[in-house]
């Protein structure tokens, strides 16, 4: 078993999970709602926005949509725990997270990790970076 985050968005899927390609590494699959049978069930203007994305980075997997306007919500009571084993790429990454978005607890030391820190990224998504220290 294993679990895999999916994100929701207003709207703004597309560039979302462009901007992880960048963070993350991998290649986003994307697909719209346009000629797919979800498409008679949302509205013309939401044709274009994306109706499933995929994101592979070495063992990490995010999936992720674009969901109705009126039924966004905003992520609450949850990040996404990224565990990375190189201090340097730790800090590479939570620093490409944290460009445009807002840094809670700045990635540092802490008694349990050699880096730890938590970013909600421009796109409204909380992470939770986490390099544990050498055993």
């Amino acid at each position: 078993m294993r679990a895999t985050p999916y994100l929701m968005f207003n709207g703004n899927c597309e560039a979302a999970f462009k901007f992880y390609e960048q963070c993350l590494g991998g290649t986003a699959q994307m697909s719209t709602f346009a000629g797919t049978p979800a498409a008679e069930h949302v509205p013309a203007e939401m044709q274009g926005n994306i109706l499933h994305a995929c994101l592979t980075a070495g063992d990490v997997t995010l999936m992720g949509s674009d969901c109705p306007p009126d039924s966004y919500q905003q992520p609450a009571g949850i990040s996404v725990a990224l565990h990375i084993n190189d201090p340097a790429e730790a800090e590479r990454v939570f620093n490409a997270l944290a460009e445009g978005g807002t840094v809670q607890m700045p990635l540092d030391e802490t008694f349990w990790a050699a880096r730890f820190g938590m970013v909600t990224d421009r796109f409204g998504t909380p992470w939770m970076i986490n390099c544990e220290k050498a055993a």
